[in-house]
């Protein structure tokens, strides 16, 4: 087995469990919400303006105000933040501490006074962003493919950033988007990349002039990043 895909193999078991287990303590502190008529919602949800109200952004992303809301979020939550993690975890508690303080802070300064606002949505959209973007700042093939596919399948996504957005937190879903590929951004792998390997001699099928893949080419970084990973 090669090693590179030894260690994505092992950072991706990681992700899973890493994953499960922040889904098992949303559905738990849920259950314990919703015994108590949701008070834990209206009480550690994020109000804005008041300064005693910022410790709340930590609790939001664990707090919903429904069966409906959680459900919503879960499936989603779980598949942005393996494809997140599944490269590292160190980088993914980094990008989601990010994500969670650029979605509550956006909630805290621009949402209007009287409204609680509670939910991993927001968490959800920077999963969303940082997936999209990580790729293409890492000069990395595979997660460009990954970021260009969840781009074009959850694009519509990007309508709940917009403020016709009715019953949701946009505010919460844009400040999460922006942590996202800020995140993308500031975590980038900064490593020097290796230039591509020159072939010794021309082999059956790559002599000038005959088809084939050209090298430095991204589908020929693409199939290298492949053939590292022993696929």
């Amino acid at each position: 087995m090669a090693p590179r895909f030894a260690r994505l193999l092992r950072d991706s078991r990681a992700a899973l469990f890493t994953m499960l287990g922040v889904l098992a303590v949303i559905w738990a502190v849920q259950v314990a919400n919703w015994l108590d008529d949701y008070r834990l919602s209206y009480e550690y949800g994020m109000s804005s303006g008041r300064l005693d109200e910022l410790p709340d952004l930590l609790t939001m992303p664990f707090l919903h105000f429904g069966w409906d809301h959680i459900e919503a979020n879960s499936w989603p939550l779980f598949a942005f933040g393996f494809l997140a993690a599944y490269r590292g975890i160190r980088r993914f508690l980094l990008a989601t501490a990010l994500i969670v303080v650029s979605s509550g802070l956006t909630v805290w300064w621009f949402e209007r006074p009287d409204a609680v606002t509670a939910g991993a949505s927001g968490v959800v959209y920077g999963y969303f962003g940082y997936v999209v973007l990580r790729g293409i700042f890492d000069r990395n093939p595979l997660d460009t493919v990954i970021g260009v596919v969840v781009a074009a399948l959850y694009s519509y996504l990007l309508l709940g950033v917009l403020p016709s957005a009715q019953g949701v937190s946009w505010l919460g879903h844009l400040g999460g988007l922006a942590g996202g590929l800020l995140g993308a951004w500031l975590l980038r792998d900064r490593r020097p990349r290796r230039a591509p390997d020159t072939p010794a001699a021309a082999g059956p099928g790559t002599a000038p002039g005959s088809p084939g893949t050209a090298p430095g080419s991204p589908a020929s970084a693409l199939l290298k990043e492949l053939d590292d990973l022993g696929i």
